[in-house]
């Protein structure tokens, strides 16, 4: 199984981030992009929720109109993704 990581918005809401693996980490990237290499937003938080978020298993209309929880999540499933949370847990730990 690949790594996971609980992850508590400032809401108080739980999640559960998996790593989907390398080559699908790629393919989302690749997935994501529009004909000028730009990644698109939509396609990005779609690509999240189904392969990185799993639990609660969640679409986009399930935030509401809650922009602020769906942005935090978003970013952090997104830096989850791409190995970036441990770096940040690294710097929170210094600054304590």
């Amino acid at each position: 199984m690949f790594k996971q990581k609980e992850f508590t918005s400032e809401s108080g809401k739980k999640y559960v981030f998996q790593f989907p693996g390398i080559r699908a980490v790629t393919r989302i990237k690749d997935r994501v992009k529009n004909k000028y290499g730009i990644a698109q937003d939509e396609k990005a938080a779609d690509e999240i929720l189904a392969h990185v978020i799993v639990e609660p298993k969640m679409k986009m209309e399930d935030f509401g109109d809650d922009i602020n929880e769906f942005n935090e999540v978003i970013g952090a499933a997104i830096r989850f993704m791409n190995g970036l949370e441990d770096e940040e847990d690294d710097d929170q730990q210094a600054g304590s």
